[in-house]
């Protein structure tokens, strides 16, 4: 019996993880063997301390295969596991908000000038002006019975283009209810509305502004459906792979293996469907001004989640006639970005590139 245990298959590396050589990066791969049996990594004999053994491989390619082999009275045994390098990898963020309906509907009915006489892409296009920040508006195709996106103008086509550098508009459900919407539902049904939307945002806003999914909502989709999203430019998938009563949750149902290892690292690829999973680091509307940056700060000193702050929260958080309407939203945001900002993060798009950083080689 021969295991690797450290890094997981699937691992995200970059700099943190290891030390980085002019063509490369050495890392320490670590598992278990037999007391008795000789092991190897790629053909670097490990050390040995009981049944732990580990050993020295230098990554020199964005995809490598680690496999260890065990010899001894049992014979030969294998374990294979596969990880990313990361190799262009800087501190970066991206900022996501969830359930965009609301400004649609009110720019719609109100027929402002600007797409900017809108409070909320106001107070969006302040944080740019201050910290360059970036947003993708994650939105769906109905409000309910009063709005959906065929009633929005295209009039603002020129005014999405001049903005599509720091604000895209991508798909999320095609309404804010029933809850899990795809959890159940088939791959053609989430495509299906994933197109409809699509559609809507390339009319009003133009291709300029639209962006492949990253959240969907509830983060929870049938496995069937990773590739039919992988087909529609989705390279990105976020979610909070948090622990429930009864599980994983809004973990886009990935086992509890890979769901565990993501509730403690930034990213985790899934090599058959070519789509890598982020943790959302913070939910900017369950946090109170106070507690920002003490949520955010650990993360920090934490190689396994230092590399990427997925910022998270949700429009409808930010109207005074929402029932759960917060006060102090903009607040709250104002204060992640300006904490990552002032730590040297970048801001970035996770459909662009690998993770929003430059593709590695």
């Amino acid at each position: 019996m021969v295991r690797i245990t450290e890094p997981f298959h699937g691992a995200v590396l970059n700099r943190r993880h290891g030390e980085n050589l002019p063509d490369g990066l050495r890392i320490a791969v670590r598992g278990e063997a037999g007391l008795r049996d000789a092991v190897s990594v790629n053909g670097q004999p490990a050390r040995r301390a009981g049944r732990e053994f580990v050993a020295e491989v230098v990554l020199r390619a964005r995809e490598t295969d680690l496999l260890a082999v065990a010899e001894g009275p049992a014979g030969r045994a294998e374990h294979r596991v596969r990880v990313v390098w990361d190799r262009h990898s800087r501190p970066r963020y991206r900022v996501s908000i969830d359930d965009n309906s609301f400004f649609l509907r009110d720019i719609a009915q109100k027929g402002y000038r600007s797409l900017f006489d809108c409070f909320y892409l106001a107070g969006l296009k302040r944080l740019n002006e201050r910290y360059g920040a970036r947003f993708s508006l994650n939105i769906y195709y109905t409000t309910g019975p009063d709005f959906s996106l065929p009633q929005f103008p295209d009039r603002y086509r020129g005014e999405w283009a001049d903005n599509a550098g720091w604000l895209r508009l991508a798909f999320h459900a095609w309404a804010n209810e029933p809850d899990r919407p795809y959890q159940h539902a088939s791959a053609q049904k989430l495509i299906a509305d994933l197109d409809a939307v699509a559609g809507e945002i390339r009319r009003f806003a133009g291709d300029a502004a639209y962006a492949p999914p990253t959240i969907i909502h509830w983060g929870m989709v049938q496995p069937e459906a990773l590739p039919a999203l992988a087909s529609r430019g989705v390279r990105v998938l976020s979610g909070y792979f948090g622990r429930a009563p009864w599980g994983w949750d809004v973990n886009y149902l990935l086992d509890d293996e890979r769901s565990e290892h993501l509730s403690r690292h930034d990213a985790l690829m899934d090599f058959t469907s070519g789509i890598a999973f982020s943790r959302v680091d913070i939910v900017c509307n369950n946090v109170p001004l106070e507690r920002i940056v003490p949520t955010l700060a650990p993360l920090a000193d934490d190689p396994n989640t230092a590399e990427i702050m997925d910022l998270l929260t949700h429009e409808q958080y930010f109207w005074p006639f929402y029932r759960h309407h917060v006060p102090d939203h903009f607040e709250r945001l104002d204060a992640a970005i300006r904490w990552v900002t002032e730590r040297g993060y970048q801001p970035v798009f996770f459909h662009e590139g690998f993770l929003g950083g430059p593709e590695p080689d």
